[in-house]
Formats: structure tokens, C-alpha cells, sequence
């Protein structure tokens, strides 16, 4: 895209980072009546159109106007990526030049859209290629709900009815515009998707917990545990250097005590590294009596090459040895695996293959 072009999307106003009052008050300050603001959003959020000029129903003043002022829908897909099982892979470029992916991921009943929430990631866990690349920025409210609208209206399933923040970037470090986010998914004039069917993934970010658990929202929250005990989890990811995992655990016991709802721990497993029956019973000792789950995950594909998942029968005995804690313990099935579906892993091969 001509720099000229980058320039003038970056001075208009982002239709997408508005709500539905915010964008009534525009139109009002342009003499123009509120309910063309409901016109608006019908054709961006129902109908997935971004082009102001194809909104028939709306005054050609005001289309022309909103050209000219606004913006909507500024992001390309750089590479799209289908899978055998279904799961389908997006790679977007933002008007300034950085990468994201979205992934849709159709099962029986439902489609979860997996979106990032910032170019890159600081944080440098281990096992994770989103970092790579180091961190750019934070996406806008208005790009997140955009990757939603693309998974909806442009995926092969052209549906979504979940929705989890667990692409690259850390959620939670990019709060506020993650949160105007999440009320544009669960609003009816937005995409209108339960709030329990809208899942934040975090590292670990213990004060943002907090401050989630008095937002009064019912969404779910997913936490990478990833190891049992502070030397491997500092290893694997250095945000246990600053937030503990004895704090850790106590904040999420906090924020299940004050919102009712189940917290879910992410754990990948790695041969030789947290895969251990002792590193099971860990995991047990550490979550017993907590109303949790946890969520099993074999490795996938890494930034560090070292690094290996464990076979199927290291899997499963390290599941029975935590479900005798009594905690509720399944094994993610892998999907997408033959587009590079894991966070960061498209991104990392375009960037590859640019730069060679």
C-alpha cells in the first residue's frame, strides 16, 4: 500500500473502534439522524461490507462523507491456509506493514475463531513462535473485532460462534483495548456472541487479573501454567521471573472466588522438560481443591528446536496421574497442524521466505 495512502487511513476515524452510541454521536454532529449509525453497523457487522460507497440504504452525503472521514475494514489477507480437518489459517497485513493471524476452527456445533491481540509478543516463552519476532504494538479494538468479521464472513464456514483471544500477543497486556474488544463481540449491535463463549488467554499478567475480576463480565479465562513449580516455569517463561506461580495461583483462586467461573490452566507439555509423573502430581498438589480445569496441550512446533512433545502414552499417564488430584484434565486434539495452524507459525514462515 502507497505511503500516501498509509498516512490518510491512519488520520480517519476507525468505524471498527466505535460502539454503537459512539457512532450515533458522530452522525448526529453531522446534522445527520442517529439511526443511520444502526444502518451502519448492519452492514459492517452482519452483513461483513466495509465499503462505505456499498451501503445503499445510506444518503449519498453521508457515504461520501464517511469516505472521506472514516475508515473500516483497512486490513489484507496476505495468505489463506485450509486445512484437511477444516481449521482455516489467515494471514493479515495492517496498514502499517505488520502480520497477524486469525485461525477458524469448526468442530460439531460450533466455530472458534482464535485472534491475536498484538503484532509480536514481549514476553519470550520458550516454546512459543509468536516472540520471534519480538513486539510491534498493540492492535486496536477496531483490528480485533476486524480479524472476528473476516473469520465470519470470509472463512469457509462463514460463522463464528466462539471466540478466544489466543493468538500472538498477550491479551491482558494490551487490556483496554482488549476489553472494548470483548463488549463489541458480546453486543447485540456488535457480533453478539455470549459472553461465555468469549475465552481471554493470559501468561500470567496478576494485576490485570485482578482488575478482570471486578469488570463484572462472564467471559472465561484460560491461564498458561505450562510448569508446576517456579524453577521450570521461570525457564519456560520468564513473566514467572515477576508474577510467581505461587502468586499466580492464588490470584486465579481470587478471581474464581469473585466471579463464579471456572479458570482453565493451559499446559504444554514437553518431553523431558514438565512432562514427568512427578511434574504431574505437582500440578495436582498445586490445584487441589481449586474449581479448575486443566487443559493438556502436547507440543507443537516451537522456536527452539530442542524442544519435544512426548508420545502418546508419556500423554496419557501424565492425565490419570493429575485426574487422581481430582481435577477435571483433558488432552487438546491437534488441529491444523499441516497449515502451521499454532500461533505465529505462518507469520514466521512469510517472514522467512520475504527475507531470504
Amino acid at each position: 500500500m502507497p505511503e500516501q495512502k498509509i498516512a490518510e487511513i491512519a488520520m480517519t476515524r476507525d468505524i471498527m473502534d466505535l460502539d454503537a452510541e459512539q457512532l450515533a454521536s458522530v452522525i448526529v454532529s453531522w446534522g445527520l439522524p442517529r439511526f443511520h449509525a444502526k444502518q451502519i453497523f448492519t452492514w459492517i457487522y452482519e452483513r461483513g461490507i466495509f465499503d462505505f460507497d456499498a451501503m445503499s440504504d445510506l444518503p449519498r452525503g453521508l457515504r461520501r462523507r464517511l469516505i472521506e472521514e472514516c475508515s473500516a475494514g483497512t486490513m489484507r489477507i496476505e495468505e489463506t491456509r485450509r486445512s484437511v480437518d477444516g481449521t482455516e489459517k489467515f494471514l493479515f497485513k495492517l496498514v502499517d506493514g505488520g502480520m497477524i493471524e486469525a485461525v477458524s476452527i469448526p468442530a460439531s456445533g460450533r466455530v472458534t475463531g482464535c485472534i491475536s491481540s498484538q503484532v509480536g509478543c514481549k514476553f519470550a516463552c520458550r516454546f512459543c513462535v509468536s516472540g520471534a519476532f519480538g513486539f510491534q504494538r498493540d492492535l486496536s479494538a477496531g483490528e480485533m473485532i476486524e480479524e472476528a468479521l473476516y473469520l465470519r464472513h470470509r472463512s469457509a464456514a462463514q460463522s463464528l460462534t466462539h471466540v478466544v483471544f489466543m493468538g500472538s500477543g498477550e491479551p491482558l497486556d494490551n487490556y483496554d483495548n482488549v476489553l472494548r474488544a470483548v463488549r463489541m463481540l458480546n453486543a447485540k449491535h456488535g457480533l453478539n456472541i455470549g459472553a461465555r463463549r468469549i475465552t481471554i488467554s493470559t501468561n500470567g499478567l496478576i494485576p490485570q487479573i485482578r482488575r478482570l475480576a471486578g469488570e463484572g463480565l462472564q467471559i472465561e479465562l484460560s491461564v498458561s501454567l505450562h510448569a508446576a513449580d517456579e524453577r521450570t516455569r521461570s525457564a519456560l517463561m520468564p513473566v514467572n521471573k515477576r508474577y510467581p506461580l505461587k502468586d499466580l495461583i492464588a490470584a486465579c483462586r481470587a478471581y474464581r472466588q469473585k466471579t463464579g467461573r471456572q479458570v482453565t490452566f493451559e499446559y504444554v507439555l514437553i518431553r523431558g522438560v514438565n512432562s514427568s509423573l512427578a511434574d504431574a502430581r505437582k500440578l495436582g498438589t498445586i490445584l487441589r481443591g481449586f474449581d479448575c480445569k486443566v487443559n493438556l496441550i502436547p507440543l507443537n512446533a516451537q522456536a527452539d528446536p530442542g524442544l519435544a512433545a512426548p508420545g502418546r502414552s508419556e500423554t496419557a499417564a501424565f492425565r490419570q496421574e493429575v485426574a487422581k488430584s481430582g481435577v477435571p484434565v483433558t488432552v487438546r486434539q491437534p488441529r491444523g497442524e499441516d497449515i502451521e495452524a499454532a500461533c505465529g507459525q505462518l507469520r514466521a514462515r512469510h517472514e522467512r521466505r520475504v527475507c531470504a
